[in-house]
């Protein structure tokens, strides 16, 4: 591959393109996560407080985004009457769409605010996508939606990003006395969200919210017909839009009919007093942390961009998404640990990583076939990839 080519102009579902948007999702995540862990400790404001406000951030510059470039606009050739409307027929499962993801919000949240620790809520959020993905592959084949074959070398990729993120869950590198593997390291405590009712709800609500997203995203880009409009910038308009409204309307609702029940000796840790006093109590670096949350909201493009992109399954776009956060997340932390003086990586850490570049050099195979196969059908034109 011509690497500079990368950093210019580049064809919708080339390799390039897919680079493009994978390393702006990386140094995007990077930036928010390096911001976000050093403002909360500059300031003290953590918890739902900063995740109030940080969100608001992350929401505004993606409406905003939409609303200047004029996103909303969304391209179609197949309209049809609604309620006297003459709207496109895809608003019919993108708005659906919008309002899940406007349930993956709050609930990522929830799921750390509840007695479940933070490692084993990411390893849940982000192998849950993973395998959710190739599930909705397999759905949408059998359904014939999906025509695509999903590549050995997909699965192979998505196996090691599962065990890297396992690693971090189960493993644990003891270097103190030579090189010592301890396998099932969890700390007392950590699944008993398991028996908590409220933590399951929660789980629930995130899981299923997050497939069926998936689900529409992936059915939006598989039923396109060879030569049909394809308006990712338009579904992403439309979905925040309504995501926005929604998170919006039942904000207000929330908070004005939570009741909290200051008998209750812990009545201060609980989401609807902590919801609540953000409003009531507001801080005063707010305009800062919602500065924090801008480039998590740009992240989401690219995001939304690599989940939908062109001429990839569901297996490979949800692995590269998740692959480049895990990444990225990890290199923030080797940035804090360099030139801020905060942790360390863990030996876990590195030895996921190490699995993740193996995924990676899966996916590159992966990738390249696809691209090949892409050219050979005139879904795009030729590219740096060498296909001989």
């Amino acid at each position: 591959m011509n690497w500079l080519k990368i950093f210019g102009q580049t064809e919708d579902g080339s390799t390039e393109r897919l680079v493009q948007y994978s390393f702006l999702y990386f140094a995007m995540y990077v930036i928010y996560t390096m911001m976000t862990k050093r403002m909360q400790l500059a300031y003290g404001v953590d918890g739902t407080v900063f995740t109030v406000y940080n969100t608001m951030g992350g929401m505004l510059i993606c409406v905003l985004v939409v609303l200047i470039f004029k996103w909303y606009k969304f391209k179609s050739s197949n309209y049809i009457k609604f309620l006297g409307i003459n709207m496109p027929k895809e608003f019919l499962y993108i708005i659906p769409s919008g309002i899940c993801t406007a349930v993956v919000i709050p609930t990522t949240t929830l799921m750390y605010t509840l007695p479940i620790s933070v490692m084993v809520a990411m390893v849940i959020m982000r192998a849950s996508i993973i395998i959710i993905s190739r599930i909705i592959d397999q759905i949408q084949i059998w359904q014939g939606i999906l025509k695509k074959k999903v590549f050995w070398e997909e699965n192979v990729g998505a196996l090691f990003a599962v065990l890297a993120l396992s690693v971090q869950l189960f493993v644990k590198v003891n270097t103190s006395e030579g090189f010592k593997l301890e396998f099932f390291k969890v700390n007392p405590g950590d699944f008993d969200f398991l028996k908590n009712v409220a933590a399951m709800t929660i789980l629930s609500f995130y899981l299923t919210a997050y497939s069926i997203r998936l689900y529409i995203m992936n059915y939006y880009k598989n039923t396109r017909p060879k030569g049909a409009i394809y308006d990712t910038k338009g579904f992403f308009a439309i979905e925040q839009i309504a995501s926005t409204l929604f998170i919006v309307i039942v904000g207000v609702v929330y908070y004005y009919s939570a009741n909290v029940d200051i008998s209750l000796p812990n009545y201060t840790k609980t989401f609807a007093y902590q919801f609540k006093n953000s409003f009531d109590n507001v801080p005063d670096k707010w305009a800062m942390i919602i500065g924090s949350g801008i480039p998590f909201g740009i992240a989401a493009f690219f995001s939304v961009f690599l989940f939908m992109f062109k001429g990839r399954t569901a297996t490979f776009a949800g692995l590269v998404n998740r692959v480049t956060s895990l990444v990225a997340g990890t290199a923030s932390t080797i940035f804090l640990w360099l030139f801020f003086d905060m942790k360390k990586p863990k030996n876990e850490d590195w030895s996921a990583l190490l699995l993740i570049f193996v995924a990676i050099y899966f996916m590159s195979l992966a990738e390249k076939r696809r691209a090949c196969e892409l050219i050979a059908n005139k879904e795009i034109g030729s590219t740096s990839v060498d296909c001989k």
